[in-house]
Parts: structure tokens; C-alpha cells; sequence
């Protein structure tokens, strides 16, 4: 297979609007990835499976991810007034980074027996714009593994046959592989308590925490 400048290349090419990035990967055993904007994320896809040279037929696997907001500082020139005269100085300023969720994609080829491509989405945010193009309409296998990202994070992928929720049950109301998620303190009661969640029983379930 092609490597992923070659590839890069080659999209850019046939997408003139798509925004695609390489993601190095720092560990040995991993290869590098692909981002991809979303609005064009469905086309590449596409591309990815069809194309005669890569036939990525198989979509293995789809993992989510979430990044926190954070802050970063820079070095930057200013102009200060000082006794009458105007300098140059640096200050250091902060500044917040949006977070965002992301959604990874393995392809591997089953006629050409090659692979992975790794290919990442990522949303605006991760409150209001949480929305990602759904690769079901390419790929059968991604229909669970993005309902289970869809609960787990809350990212919604439109075009999708059948987004409900997959582990948690409906009327959930949170997303708990968030990484601000935070666990309710009281839980329906367990007829086994132990540890942290034991404790817990014997707050809101006294009678029956002391019978298990």
C-alpha cells in the first residue's frame, strides 16, 4: 500500500475542499493516521473503499475519544509605556484550546491483504456540535460501534439507520466514557456491594447493604 504523504497527495487531489492532516503516532508498533474534516469525511471514506488500489473494504473497528478544553501559553511582543517612552517587552499569555470528541476508523483491505488506514474525525466541540458523518452507508460494521460511541460520548452521527443508545439504557442522561463524566452517588441497589460502592449502599440503602 501507498504511504500516507502518497495518499495525502492523492485526496487532496481528488477532494480540493477536504482539510486532511497526518497524525503522527509516537509509538513503534502503531501507524501513523489520517485526520479529516468532517464535511468531507463520508467522500474520503468512499474513496477509501472503492479506490482500485486501496479496495479498504473492511472497516475493523471504531473508537472514541474525548479532549478536554485546555490551556496553553505563549511568548508574545508587546508594546508598554515606560517613563515616558515607548518598549518592547514579552508577556506570556494564556489562552484556551476548545476540546473536541474524536472518532477513529481502522480499514484494512481483505482482497489486497493490506492495512491498517487509520482515519480520524473530529466534532467542533463537545457540547453543542457534537455531530460526525455516519459511515454505515459504506460499512455494516460501523452501525454498532458508533451507537456505542454515540452513548458513551455523545457523539451523534448523522446518517445513521438506527442511533439509540446501545450499553446504557434510554433516558440516560450523560455520556459516561466523558472524561468529566461524573458517576451519580446513589445506584439502584446491588445485591453484592463491595469497596467504594458498598459504602455507597449503606448510605441510601441501609437495611438492605446490611443483609448483603
Amino acid at each position: 500500500m501507498e504511504t500516507l504523504p502518497q495518499l495525502k497527495t492523492r485526496l487532496a487531489a481528488a477532494f480540493p475542499k477536504a482539510r486532511l492532516e497526518i497524525v503522527p503516532n509516537g509509538s513503534p508498533g502503531n501507524p501513523d493516521s489520517l485526520w479529516v474534516d468532517a464535511a468531507s469525511g463520508l467522500k474520503v471514506a468512499g474513496f477509501l473503499k472503492n479506490d482500485a488500489a486501496l479496495q479498504l473494504d473492511f472497516l475493523s473497528n471504531v473508537t472514541g475519544l474525548d479532549w478536554l478544553d485546555k490551556t496553553v501559553t505563549e511568548k508574545v511582543r508587546v508594546k508598554r509605556e515606560f517613563k515616558g517612552q515607548e518598549i518592547e517587552v514579552d508577556e506570556i499569555l494564556e489562552k484556551i484550546v476548545p476540546g473536541y470528541l474524536e472518532v477513529v476508523y481502522h480499514f484494512y483491505s481483505t482482497p489486497l491483504r493490506h492495512g491498517p488506514l487509520v482515519l480520524r474525525m473530529r466534532t467542533e466541540n463537545r457540547t453543542d456540535r457534537t455531530h460526525l458523518p455516519s459511515l454505515v452507508p459504506l460499512y455494516r460494521s460501523a452501525e454498532f460501534q458508533e451507537r456505542e460511541i454515540y452513548d458513551l460520548y455523545g457523539v451523534i452521527f448523522d446518517g445513521h439507520p438506527d442511533l439509540r443508545r446501545l450499553l446504557m439504557w434510554e433516558g440516560f442522561a450523560d455520556h459516561p466514557m466523558r472524561k468529566d463524566y461524573c458517576e451519580p452517588d446513589d445506584y439502584e441497589y446491588e445485591p453484592t456491594p463491595h469497596g467504594a460502592l458498598l459504602e455507597k449502599a449503606r448510605r441510601h440503602y441501609p437495611r438492605e447493604a446490611a443483609h448483603g
